[in-house]
């Protein structure tokens, strides 16, 4: 199949490849730009394994064709920490326990990501309907809960302390 020169902007970082019309991103991300944080689960968007960021929005990589996303920003779970440190929810799934396995953790951080972007303080309903489209298989997600509530209260003590950059000085 012919390939066509894209330039996709993922993480922050611009790449310029030369891919098949057809490439899933979820592909792009793992096999040309090894990217290997989002997961193959279930190739038809019911898993949530495999979600990014585009332009802020969750989707699911495994059914977004790679060239679909030219001209717009691209985060996966490897452009969640700031600034070389961990994100509050990557804290707070290990101070918690929120992973088991670790295979849908990324999905679901990116989901949670998204929430806290639109939502800082979101409701315990409205907690579990942005994750209900993510799947686990070993947690009885009770432990996600608690660390996604454990990420907002230290984003929200961030906020009230005047954090914004996590500089030290």
């Amino acid at each position: 199949m012919k390939k066509e020169l894209v330039e996709l902007k993922i993480n922050g970082r611009r790449h310029e490849l030369a891919i098949e019309p057809s490439k899933l991103l979820l592909d792009v991300l793992r096999q040309d730009l090894d990217l290997t944080g989002s997961k193959r689960g279930c190739d038809d968007s019911s898993c949530g394994a495999c979600t990014v960021l585009v332009d802020g929005v969750p989707m699911m990589s495994c059914t977004l064709l790679a060239a679909s996303c030219e001209g717009q920003e691209v985060t996966t779970v490897e452009g969640v920490a700031e600034h070389g440190a961990l994100a509050a929810i990557q804290r707070a799934y290990g101070d918690w326990g929120g992973a088991q396995c670790g295979y849908c953790t990324p999905g679901f951080m990116m989901t949670v990501k998204a929430l806290l972007a639109a939502n800082p303080d979101p409701t315990e309903d409205e907690i579990r309907y942005a994750l209900s489209g993510n799947l686990c298989r070993c947690t009885g997600y009770s432990q996600m809960y608690e660390a996604v509530r454990a990420a907002i209260q230290a984003e929200q003590k961030g906020r009230e302390q005047g954090v914004g950059s996590r500089n030290p000085s």
